[in-house]
């Protein structure tokens, strides 16, 4: 079994029900398993893995199924949330652990509260980034993305189309990725009153609204190379995948609609994020839907990418979190 080095990252394969699961880990200690959003990779967590490893965690990154070095099942349905759950218990199972703390970052965070919601055996407390949790149940979500925007297409409904959003970005990677970055990130979003990065215009494309020739001040180049250069290798199916199966994920947790995560728990938001302003409603309900809520921070004056915006504060209020858990 390969050892973890106390300097540096590891870069590991392991079994999972996806096929494998690539991870990097770094450290020693009690295990905190780093969930990425869309559109990123492991790489997203490279500030934390060695500030959690110098506080004595072993901090592990994967690729989530469909990015990176992970399998890329073929089939749209194999993205459900329930198959991310296993995976990530495979993960924790595969690393000789019983339980871990999970933290996710926007379909990560989704992704890690649900882990928590379904297996609470093995997932003992929850950090989200930038999106807050929402209890399963109410409106079927196709149907609620289908009516926001008017004439315009909300960007979740753009992506439903096998093909159609991999046809905008796959002939430009590196060029879509860098706008999209630019489009969320505090220093480099749209100006207010400017037409919304998140919605498509009349036979418009997402990109069309995204800002050029501008990186934010936390991506340089060799940043934007790694990203870029895993998707234009997998291509972006996988990753797109996990917005086609909402309806499904719907039905699948009919039986925990409404359930709260009563694990102890954590939320940081950008205060510039949409994530967080559209769903503020759901921050409000924290009391109620994660009762073991520790804190909820909202920084001010960041974007949609906390723990690359401002590593070192979302560092700090890890590190207190889960020193707070021992």
């Amino acid at each position: 079994m390969p050892q973890t080095s106390a300097t540096g990252p590891t870069h590991r394969l392991v079994p999972s029900p996806a096929g494998r699961t690539h991870l990097v880990e770094q450290g020693d200690g009690p295990l905190v398993l780093l969930l990425h959003g869309f559109p990123e990779s492991w790489y997203a967590w490279r500030h934390q893995l060695p500030a959690l490893a110098a506080a004595g965690y072993r901090a592990v990154a994967v690729d989530v199924r469909g990015y990176g070095r992970s399998s890329r099942p073929a089939a749209v349905d194999s993205y459900r949330m329930r198959e991310l759950v296993e995976d990530n218990v495979a993960v924790v199972r595969a690393l000789g652990e019983r339980s871990a703390v999970v933290v996710g970052h926007d379909w990560g965070a989704s992704i890690a509260a649900t882990s928590a919601l379904l297996r609470p055996e093995v997932f003992r407390a929850v950090g989200l980034l930038s999106v807050p949790y929402t209890p399963p149940g109410g409106p079927r979500p196709g149907e609620v993305f289908a009516r926001m925007g008017g004439d315009e297409e909300f960007y979740v409904s753009y992506f439903q189309e096998p093909g159609r959003a991999e046809a905008e970005i796959e002939p430009d990677v590196r060029g879509w990725l860098a706008g999209f970055y630019a489009a969320l990130s505090a220093d480099t979003m749209p100006e207010a009153g400017a037409p919304d990065p998140h919605f498509v215009g009349p036979g418009g494309r997402l990109r069309d609204r995204f800002p050029v020739g501008r990186l934010p001040h936390w991506l340089d180049e060799a940043d934007l190379d790694v990203f870029a250069g895993e998707f234009e290798r997998t291509g972006m199916t996988g990753a797109l995948n996990r917005y086609r199966n909402m309806d499904r994920d719907w039905e699948d947790l009919t039986g925990f609609a409404g359930a709260p995560v009563t694990q102890p728990s954590l939320f940081i938001g950008g205060g510039l994020d949409a994530s967080t302003t559209w769903l503020a409603d759901a921050i409000e309900a924290f009391p109620a839907t994660l009762p073991g809520l520790a804190a909820s921070h909202i920084l001010e004056g960041c974007g949609h990418f906390p723990q690359q915006e401002r590593p070192d504060e979302t560092n700090r209020l890890l590190i207190e979190w889960l020193a707070g858990l021992r």
